[in-house]
């Protein structure tokens, strides 16, 4: 049973260990409507959490003591899946799928566009609502699978393991240029505006199945 808080919206926890930042994107999202808590460390938030309530966690990457990508992995050890939108000035492929692949709904970079944040946010809460009530997102994205052909799949399986487009290239017997044309169509064909996205789906595909869930 999950929870919201008391006037009824979703709550944007934020966890940063740089004060000036915390305090910026807290105002920010507040002049947006948001209700917001912030934390100065992942501790803090454990410790502040009740583990129920829903909305969206930006969540820094890089913290001393318990960095995010580990704060992360707590959460999912706990069956805690709230939506996280990682936040990193250091950022990079591999570390963006393994966060992806870890249950992340998105990957932001700082310094980051303000617009483009609030959108990023209202996007992951509205996702944890549909995954939480509706599966009719998972059964677009099955529908948009089918229309892969057999190495695009291919394709897309290495892209979503995190490998870089050289070393598919290189396990697939086939050139770089190649890889990328195939990763822009793939990109199309499944409404993915990034790799990273593509992770997302890929993810969303592989919950909820059950035994008598055709497939």
């Amino acid at each position: 049973m999950t929870s919201t808080n008391q006037s009824g919206e979703q709550t944007v926890f934020v966890v940063d260990d740089d004060a000036s930042v915390r305090d910026a994107i807290s105002s920010m999202l507040q002049a947006e409507g948001f209700d917001v808590k912030s934390f100065g460390s992942a501790k803090e938030f454990l410790d502040g959490y009740d583990g129920q309530t829903r909305g969206c966690l930006l969540l820094d990457v890089r913290m001393p003591e318990m960095d995010g990508l580990e704060l992360q992995q707590h959460l999912n050890d706990q069956q805690i899946y709230l939506p996280i939108i990682m936040l990193t000035a250091y950022a990079n492929v591999p570390m963006a799928v393994n966060a992806l692949r870890s249950g992340a709904v998105d990957f932001v970079e700082k310094p980051f566009d303000e617009e483009d944040l609030i959108r990023r946010i209202r996007d992951a809460i509205k996702r944890d609502l549909q995954l939480e009530f509706d599966p009719a997102e998972r059964a677009a994205i099955l529908q948009r699978l089918e229309t892969l052909s057999n190495r695009e799949r291919q394709v897309m399986e290495l892209l979503v393991a995190g490998k870089w487009v050289k070393i598919i290239a290189t396990e697939l017997g086939t050139s770089p240029n190649t890889v990328k044309n195939q990763r822009t169509r793939i990109l199309h064909k499944m409404q993915a505006e990034s790799v990273p996205d593509l992770v997302r789906m890929v993810m969303i595909t592989q919950i909820g199945n059950s035994p008598s869930e055709k497939t």
